[in-house]
């Protein structure tokens, strides 16, 4: 299958598109057999179909490093589904951002979606623009999340470590734990444990 750019220069018409092909799943159980013969049936050759598996806890992202060094301008990478190029939706669109940067077109079989001509850039647009919606959507509930974990009196931050030197001494000096706590900013719980772990008289 050949794909030719119909809105290119006389030069760049010269250049006969390469077809590459990427996979992906995200369960170390799904496997890659039917998404490579798609890509098979499309024309791809097998030596230009690169493809990442999860494994344990971690995804191996390194047939699509491999696959942004392969390509060129006005190649194209076909996907069979949307979902299958990133791992959420801003993911997805800034990849296709950048390889829209180098020329390249992705090309989507199943959703009937590529990122060629007028029409590509348009979906290239909506992309990026759904990407930073979801972004924008995640900030906020974070910080809805921080707000309310805030008000139930959780702290965030680095937690704050205790001189079990100075508890020793204030303590030794005949302060009391609360009278001690305030003094060096951390919670009563951290002082006495402090003072059990150090078989301190509590008083």
């Amino acid at each position: 299958m050949v794909y030719s750019k119909h809105t290119c220069s006389p030069i760049d018409l010269i250049y006969i598109m390469r077809l590459f092909g990427y996979c992906r799943v995200s369960t170390s159980q799904q496997s890659l057999d039917i998404q490579i013969k798609r890509l098979i049936n499309e024309g791809v050759s097998t030596d230009r179909i690169y493809a990442d598996k999860k494994s344990g806890a971690t995804l191996d992202r390194g047939g699509l490093e491999t696959l942004k060094i392969k390509v060129e301008k006005n190649d194209v990478i076909l996907v069979t589904k949307l979902d299958r190029l990133g791992r959420d939706t801003a993911d997805m669109a800034n990849l296709i951002k950048f390889f829209d940067g180098l020329g390249v077109f992705v090309k989507f079989i199943d959703d009937g979606i590529s990122t060629e001509g007028v029409m590509g850039k348009m979906v290239v647009t909506i992309l990026s623009a759904v990407a930073q919606a979801e972004r924008l959507r995640i900030l906020e509930r974070t910080n809805e999340g921080r707000i309310e974990a805030k008000e139930k009196g959780i702290r965030f931050g680095r937690k704050i470590s205790i001189d079990h030197e100075k508890v020793r001494q204030l303590r030794n000096d005949g302060m009391s734990v609360i009278n001690i706590a305030k003094e060096l900013g951390v919670s009563r719980g951290g002082v006495y444990k402090i003072i059990n772990s150090q078989k301190l008289s509590l008083g």
